[in-house]
Formats: C-alpha cells, sequence, structure tokens
C-alpha cells in the first residue's frame, strides 16, 4: 500500500511539475466551517455548517470537483428545544482557469448544489436545487496552497417544501445581482477562502 500511495505522490509531483501539463493531474481541497450561536433571554439558536470540497484538475486549466457537508441549526427556549433542522449539501462544481499574471489567474465557476433537509421537530421537510455562477481570482502562494475570492453573478434555482400534513409547495427564483445596490451594496456574496494543493 505504502508503495502505491508514494507511486500516486511521485506522479501527481511529477505533473506539477511539468509546465505544458500545468496543474492537470493536481488534487485540490477546500470548504466551509461555520459555526455561529445566538441568545436573547431564554431563547438560545445554534447552528453550523460542515462542507468539504474535493477536485482534482483534468486539464491544464479546467477542475472538477465535489463538496459533501451538512448543515444544523437548533432553537431552545429554556431547556425546551423548539426547533432542530439538519440539511444534507451536495456541490458539484467546473471551474475554467485563465492566467492573468505570475500565479494570479481568473477563473469562471458552474455549480450545482442540491440540498435536502428536515426540522426534526415538525418533520417539514425541503429539498432545493440551484445553478450557481461565479467568477473569481486565484493567487498560487506556493505549490500546496492558493488564496481565492469569488462572488456569485448568477443564481437560478428551485425549492420544494412539504409539511407533514398538507400540500407541498414548489417555488423558482432567478437572482442576476452582482452588485446589490438596493441594500447594503454588497457584491454578490463575496468571499474569500484558501485551497490546498496536494
Amino acid at each position: 500500500m505504502k508503495k502505491v500511495l508514494l507511486s500516486v505522490i511521485a506522479l501527481a509531483s511529477f505533473t506539477v511539475a511539468t509546465a505544458q501539463d500545468g496543474l492537470k493531474g493536481t488534487w485540490w481541497a477546500a470548504g466551509q466551517l461555520q459555526f455561529g450561536s445566538t441568545k436573547t433571554g431564554d431563547v438560545k439558536t445554534t447552528s453550523n455548517t460542515i462542507l468539504p470540497i474535493v477536485g482534482t484538475f483534468i486539464s491544464p486549466s479546467v477542475t472538477v470537483g465535489a463538496g459533501v457537508g451538512v448543515m444544523n441549526s437548533k432553537s431552545e427556549t429554556g431547556s425546551t428545544t423548539t426547533a432542530e433542522s439538519t440539511t444534507l449539501i451536495i456541490k458539484p462544481l467546473v471551474r475554467k482557469y485563465w492566467n492573468v499574471k505570475g500565479g494570479l489567474f481568473f477563473y469562471g465557476q458552474a455549480a450545482l448544489p442540491i440540498m435536502m433537509g428536515e426540522n426534526k421537530k415538525t418533520e417539514y421537510k425541503t429539498t432545493s436545487f440551484a445553478l450557481e455562477l461565479a467568477p473569481g481570482f486565484d493567487y498560487v502562494v506556493n505549490k500546496w496552497l492558493t488564496v481565492e475570492t469569488s462572488f456569485n453573478i448568477l443564481s437560478v434555482g428551485s425549492v420544494t417544501e412539504k409539511p407533514k400534513t398538507g400540500d407541498k409547495t414548489t417555488s423558482f427564483g432567478f437572482n442576476a445581482n452582482p452588485m446589490n445596490s438596493v441594500a447594503d451594496r454588497t457584491l454578490g456574496g463575496l468571499q474569500v477562502g484558501v485551497k490546498f494543493l496536494f
């Protein structure tokens, strides 16, 4: 097993070092880790998200990846749980990179996040599908680390809500919003993070 692992590492290193292949064959890991807690009087709300994302470069400038994670939230009044939900997240994505200069790259990303959740107290279920388009910049710091920033410019999706009793509701949404000029002038949910190469 060790020989196989060392062979894979050597092959990946050779691929990274080969100029004409760019990053082809290089694997990467990124993701999201979030925790929040709010308390007002006896009411306490906690939430967390864990979404690791792993991918590989299938060509010198194109990478594919997927994230699988979970999002949890819980509301309590005193010692009584009033709401508790768990949501499974599946997020496949593809990116195309263009070199700007040196270690700075511009990329375009398309992602198809799928979320399936349930409120454990009411057995209320939700399912959502979306298409997200996001440009961004990625700066290669060294052979194992990059720093990236991106923002959504287009989101199209559908959400289905199904209560334990009664009819389900399906809604459709479209948002082309690179600049929120009405409220806080945020730039399409600007995100900054790191990506590890191996």
